[in-house]
Formats: C-alpha cells, sequence, structure tokens
C-alpha cells in the first residue's frame, strides 16, 4: 500500500511538471498511478483488439509474413506495446510497427511524459509542442475493435462502456508516432490517439471520443501531405448511427483481466 502511494505521488508530481510545460491538459484529470491502471485520466484510455493478424493483414493492406508478432487483447492500457499501421521509411507502403502507448518526442529528456500523452486532443493537436511535429509529418493508424469508456452514475460509481461499429468490422483510430533515443540503449517508438468531441452515441457517457477513420480516409492520414495543410477535416466524430453501445463487467477496470468475457454484454 505504502510503494503504491508512493507511485501515485511521483505519477501526480510528473503530471505537475508536464503542466507547467505545455502538455498536459487542465480539462483532463490528473493521471497518477492508480488512474492509468483503471483507465480513470483519459479518453480513450482503454480499448480491445480481438481481431487475428490475418484479419488485420487483409482490412489494412499489409503482407502477413512481413508483421511483427502479436495476439489479440481485450483489455489494451497504456504503457503497454501495441501494433500500429504506418508508412514504411524505405518503401513508402503501409506497415506494421509495435509501439508503446504514450508518445515521447524526440526532445524529452525522459520517457516520463509518455505517463501524460496517451491522447491528443484533436483541437491543438497542431499548436501544443509535444504534439507538434509529429501532427506535421508522422501519422499512424491504431487497429481496434472497440473501445472503453465509464459512464459516471453518481459521484462515487461509474459503469464500464463498450464500443464498437455495428458491423464487427476492425476500427482505426488517427493516431501519431514519434522515435527517441535515450542516452544509452535502443530508440523508442510511441504513439498517441488523437480524440474529439463526443457523438449522439457517445454523449450520454462521455464528452470526447477517439477519431475513427474510415477505411477510404486510411490513405490521405497516413500520407500527411503538405505540413502546411494538414488533414484536419478527418478528426471529427465518427456517425453515432454507425456504431453500438453496451454496458461491461466492472472487471475491465483492472488491466491484469484481459479475456474474451470482458466484452459480454451486462444481463
Amino acid at each position: 500500500m505504502a510503494s503504491a502511494r508512493r507511485q501515485g505521488a511521483l505519477a501526480g508530481k510528473r503530471a505537475r511538471k508536464s503542466q507547467s510545460k505545455g502538455y498536459y491538459s487542465p480539462q483532463t484529470p490528473q493521471c497518477t498511478a492508480d488512474s492509468i491502471r483503471y483507465a480513470s485520466c483519459n479518453m480513450c484510455g482503454r480499448f480491445a483488439r480481438k481481431s487475428t493478424q490475418e484479419v488485420l493483414a487483409d482490412w489494412f493492406g499489409v503482407e502477413l509474413e512481413d508483421m511483427p508478432w502479436f495476439t489479440p487483447s481485450f483489455n489494451v492500457a497504456p504503457q503497454s506495446v501495441q501494433p500500429v499501421v504506418r508508412l514504411s521509411r524505405d518503401t513508402g507502403n503501409r506497415e506494421f510497427a509495435l509501439m508503446r502507448w504514450g508518445l515521447v518526442p524526440a526532445w524529452a529528456k525522459d520517457a516520463k511524459i509518455g505517463y501524460n500523452t496517451i491522447n491528443a486532443r484533436s483541437e491543438e493537436v497542431a499548436s501544443k509542442p509535444v504534439f507538434r511535429e509529429a501532427f506535421k509529418k508522422r501519422h499512424c493508424l491504431i487497429p481496434a475493435d472497440n473501445f472503453y469508456e465509464w459512464m459516471r452514475l453518481d459521484a462515487k460509481s461509474k459503469r464500464p462502456f463498450a464500443i464498437a461499429l455495428k458491423t464487427g468490422e476492425p476500427l482505426a483510430f488517427a493516431g501519431l508516432w514519434e522515435s527517441w533515443r535515450p542516452k544509452d540503449g535502443a530508440p523508442l517508438e510511441t504513439f498517441t490517439i488523437l480524440t474529439t468531441s463526443e457523438n449522439e452515441l457517445m454523449r450520454p457517457i462521455h464528452d470526447r471520443m477517439p477519431v475513427i477513420l474510415e477505411p477510404m480516409d486510411y490513405a490521405r492520414w497516413l500520407n500527411a501531405g503538405d505540413p502546411a495543410r494538414p488533414p484536419v477535416d478527418l478528426l471529427r466524430p465518427y456517425s453515432s448511427e454507425l456504431m453500438n453501445a453496451w454496458p461491461v463487467s466492472d472487471r475491465v477496470g483492472n488491466v491484469r483481466n484481459n479475456d474474451a468475457a470482458l466484452l459480454e454484454p451486462l444481463s
């Protein structure tokens, strides 16, 4: 217990320091060790990727034999390593890469900044120093099948919901990625998920949602194009008519739980 309190205090100190440097949003609750564990500090702070590698290779137009190995995850949490889709520096084709969730810019002194950069508000991404260069040059897609959000019931309780496409097809969050090199060791590649205002489906649950891209817009997002004319029109709420939301078990609040039962609707 004492150790957990010390971790929470240290995380809080990092968040306050981050705020003074301009990359911590005052509209977002402070991230602590416990809030990262229980997904209460940000939106989108937890998602699931149940699709197999074969399905994702076909969906994103990547050769299966070229993909790094990864397995489905039903409870993806910040600071974990996850597959993202980007354009290869060598070929210009789409490729999967494994990156840590929580963006660390190239100029960062250490990787601790990643605790506070799991999301980037689309309204601010072009101006905030921590995201600005990645927004100009390094776009990516984060494969998922649904995301989770917590609806506040009263002052003391929340109910988790799973949100997905009605078709059951994979979806892609709009993301940014960076490569950071420590003084000693290999480069660390990281990503963040862009968020936007809520749609009608999300409104009773939360006032933010991840930016979900249509497949026809994947290529345009990945090809960042002219930095002076970024594709900001893609950073909009997804159509609520194409989405479903359902309440799920409180088990999803603990990242140690990672199984298909997390997606089962509450009876």
